[in-house]
């Protein structure tokens, strides 16, 4: 007799779907591991790349903007 509790474990609707897809289909969805280590590269010297090439009073600009978009979001 299966057992009935309270804590039920749970799942995501979309990695659920994805596991009745790669039943159906009979091999697996998953990413090429050389392209998820190419843009990972990519990724991880993109801002450093950005902000080398920032004058300071655009870096000033632009935290301006964001914290009047923080606080536009939720006035006080």
């Amino acid at each position: 007799m299966p057992k009935h509790s309270s804590r039920k474990e749970k799942r995501d609707p979309f990695q659920n779907a994805l596991r009745v897809v790669e039943e159906a289909i009979g091999s697996s969805l998953s990413k090429n591991p050389a392209a998820v280590a190419l843009g990972r590269r990519g990724g991880l010297k993109g801002g450093d790349a950005r902000a080398a090439k920032l004058t300071p009073e655009r870096r000033k600009q632009i935290a301006k903007d964001a914290a009047n978009a923080r606080w536009k979001s939720n006035p006080k």
